[in-house]
């Protein structure tokens, strides 16, 4: 981890070179749903959806793993696709600290980097910040008043003790009720702009399933409102990643799986280690319209800028992905 610049790991001229590694087969990111266990009960979590999976089973149905058998498991896939990035989710990942104490390493090893995408429900390993290539990011959505009742157990006061002597990401998903209060979006970026385990603050807006009518959900016009407000308040809170560009995106994300860049680059499997999520890791039949995946935000901005100045990302590569037929990376 780079603790001088706080920098992302994976750097933009790596993901460039994956072009030619999805030529060759490879997928340059992937998705594990480590566990189907979790002490949550977060509403509109996408992954305990009825749809996650297509219809046909549910994360909670599916075997998972244990022990060495989901250590050899996940070693043998990310050998199979050799991705740059790997992120391990759930379910709740941490439920299985002990297997991701033994994984991390081996895949530091690969040069593979990795990010445990955790509630921080239970303590983060301060070890694991010592092994390279690997970053954790805590889930935390709002301001107490939400989160400590969408995410209990792993409340605000549970986080703070669970990552203290860490460094980590924050990744905020942005609902409905958030937009109630003017200053509220400030007011959150303040408080974990001062953490000082903090080293970057993602910011999502949530991403509903077509025909989805929930309180979650943002109208076109929130959507405007939190994409400007966030590139204006980015330079007070430098820990914010956002730009122009995603902001942008997140008011005109790619209108289908086809058109989104993390869609198509990254190969997502369930706890079963088997069975794909598809076609992103939202699974189900997501509304693109309405996606604001921050990842998916932040890629879509890049197809679009010159790489040295010389060549849009989407031309250098374009038989490679935008070209082929939908499902055809594998």
């Amino acid at each position: 981890m780079n603790r001088s610049t706080g920098k992302p790991g994976l750097r933009i001229m790596q993901l460039l070179s994956a072009w030619q590694s999805i030529l060759t087969g490879s997928t340059p990111m992937m998705s594990i749903e480590v566990t189907r266990e979790c002490p949550l009960s977060c509403p509109g979590c996408y992954a305990y959806g009825e749809n996650h999976l297509g219809g046909t089973a549910t994360l909670r149905s599916l075997a998972d793993y244990r022990g060495d058998e989901l250590v050899n498991k996940i070693v043998r896939l990310v050998r199979q696709h050799r991705p740059l990035h790997v992120s391990l989710v759930g379910g709740e990942p941490l439920v299985r600290h002990r297997e991701l104490s033994r994984l991390l390493p081996i895949l530091s090893e690969m040069k593979v980097h990795t990010m445990v995408v955790t509630s921080a429900v239970v303590p983060i390993p301060r070890e694991w910040m010592s092994i390279p290539r690997v970053r954790v990011t805590v889930s935390v959505d709002g301001l107490p008043e939400h989160h400590d009742v969408r995410r209990k157990p792993a409340t605000y006061e549970r986080i703070l003790q669970n990552m203290a002597g860490c460094q980590v990401n924050i990744h905020w998903t942005i609902t409905g009720p958030m937009m109630a209060r003017p200053l509220y979006r400030e007011e959150y970026l303040a408080f974990w702009n001062a953490q000082p385990e903090v080293v970057r603050i993602w910011a999502s807006l949530y991403s509903p399933q077509k025909n989805e009518r929930t309180a979650e959900m943002l109208t076109r016009s929130e959507r405007q409102v939190v994409a400007e407000e966030l590139e204006r308040l980015q330079p007070r809170y430098p820990k914010l990643l956002m730009n122009r560009g995603i902001a942008r995106a997140i008011q005109e994300p790619p209108a289908t799986p086809r058109e989104c860049m993390f869609a198509r680059m990254s190969t997502n499997y369930s706890a079963d280690l088997r069975t794909r999520v598809k076609p992103c890791i939202f699974g189900g039949v997501p509304d693109c319209s309405q996606c604001g995946c921050a990842i998916s935000s932040g890629l879509h901005w890049l197809r679009t800028v010159r790489a040295a100045r010389l060549v849009k990302i989407s031309t250098l590569a374009p038989a490679s992905v935008f070209l082929q037929p939908a499902g055809a990376v594998k």
